[in-house]
């Protein structure tokens, strides 16, 4: 993966995955006092991370290895991403849905840990949490197009894996005011409600974007959306 864009500023007020963002003067929980009691409590409940109660020891270092790498929070601050997944397949808070061919999201996550394990060895590291960042990375690679086979990847669809643990790990990464802090999103609305509504219009509460480069063509343009020695087509 590539480092950040030059000129990304870092984090001058609030906390961002890795102190850096492109709203380095906003700071989301500034605005908890215009909140509902009941939205104040879940919100401030997230900057509490559960310990992990479904997984194993070992199992979880493995899936924080992965949500780590897959996120690219290689330093901290880093949002506890497993934390919330785990807190939601032990109390058994599923999607209430899930595909024909795969069984439910907590025997996923597991087969995945094991898969991830047996990736890592084929590179000979004792484990996915134990491999080197490289190697992490080039399994978390094949697993995205899945090419990973053999073993425990033969119990289930690698591309059907990939989907239902990404929604997982997102849904719990964007849910965290840290990333809300990172995205310059002004959290819950209610019972204040919106002043302005239109494309482009901000809230007085919600901070200033300090870096114009849009993401989507720099990124092509450092080939960060292909994959790891792949050269772009002439």
């Amino acid at each position: 993966m590539g480092g950040d864009p030059e000129g990304l500023p870092r984090q001058r007020r609030g906390i961002t995955p890795q102190m850096h963002g492109r709203y380095p003067d906003f700071d989301v929980l500034e605005q908890a006092g215009h909140w509902d009691e009941a939205t104040r409590r879940v919100v401030l409940a997230r900057l509490e991370p559960p310990p992990v109660r479904f997984f194993d020891e070992r199992e979880a270092r493995t899936l924080e290895a992965f949500c780590d790498t897959v996120l690219a929070q290689d330093r901290e601050p880093r949002v506890p991403v497993l934390a919330f997944v785990d807190a939601k397949l032990f109390e058994g808070r599923l999607d209430g849905f899930q595909y024909a061919d795969m069984p439910d999201d907590g025997e996923t996550w597991r087969l995945v840990a094991r898969g991830l394990d047996e990736a890592a060895a084929e590179r000979g590291a004792p484990s996915y949490g134990e491999a080197a960042t490289d190697d992490r990375l080039a399994v978390c690679e094949a697993f995205a197009e899945a090419r990973l086979g053999g073993g425990t990847w033969e119990r289930i669809p690698v591309a059907h894996a990939w989907a239902v643990v990404m929604r997982a790990v997102l849904g719990a990464f964007y849910s965290h005011p840290w990333a809300w802090n990172e995205i310059g999103f002004g959290g819950p609305a209610y019972p204040r409600g919106y002043m302005r509504l239109g494309i482009g219009l901000r809230e007085p509460w919600e901070g200033d974007d300090e870096f114009p480069l849009d993401p989507v063509p720099d990124v092509r343009e450092r080939g960060l959306d292909r994959p790891a020695g792949h050269e772009a087509a002439e």
